[in-house]
């Protein structure tokens, strides 16, 4: 403690009072300081991967609707932040009334679909290669999946979460959502 004493407090010598106040000092400030970094969490979203799970999702089951997209692509993001301690897609989820929806990913679709702000852009039209709207709420591919932007573990966990939804009404899908995740957002 005395060498680190001597960097924070001048301690004049022969002097024990000042010497014990500044190893408390310093003791107090070191217990001050956080013991480990905190790391500011930023979006890792990653688009191209995003897409491509989209369409792998869409390979497997023909034309779903916007709301069981949303669902497998947050049961399998889920599955995977668990089992692999990252994300497929690397989005933001938001809480909304019929569960949680990938934020990046519904501003995708609702650019293509053409009701969004980016709706008009040259981005938005890039993404109208990749799916379509058949009506307001249905989509389907138009493009084949490139396998190369998911990795085995990426498709496991897609694999996992289309067999828990394809078969799931709106409401059970919505339900089976709301779990512990989206009631304490």
């Amino acid at each position: 403690y005395l060498k680190i004493a001597k960097k924070w407090v001048k301690i004049p010598k022969n002097e024990s009072f000042s010497l014990c106040f500044g190893i408390f000092f310093v003791t107090l400030q070191a217990e001050k300081k956080p013991r480990t970094k905190r790391i500011d969490m930023k979006s890792s979203f990653n688009k191209d991967v995003a897409l491509q799970a989209m369409l792998y999702i869409l390979s497997k089951l023909g034309t779903i609707d916007m709301h069981r997209v949303s669902k497998i692509l947050y049961f399998a993001d889920r599955s995977h932040l668990s089992k692999y301690a990252r994300s497929i897609t690397g989005d933001d989820y938001i809480k909304m009334s019929y569960g949680p929806v990938p934020s990046n990913v519904y501003d995708i679709m609702k650019a293509v679909r053409g009701d969004s702000f980016f709706a008009n852009t040259s981005e938005a039209k890039t993404l109208e290669q990749y799916f379509k709207f058949v009506n307001s709420k249905d989509i389907i591919s138009l493009t084949d999946v490139n396998l190369d932007y998911l990795s085995d573990s990426d498709v496991e966990c897609l694999d996992e979460a289309i067999a828990l939804c394809k078969n799931l009404s709106f409401e059970e899908l919505t339900r089976l959502s709301h779990d512990y995740a989206w009631n304490n957002t």
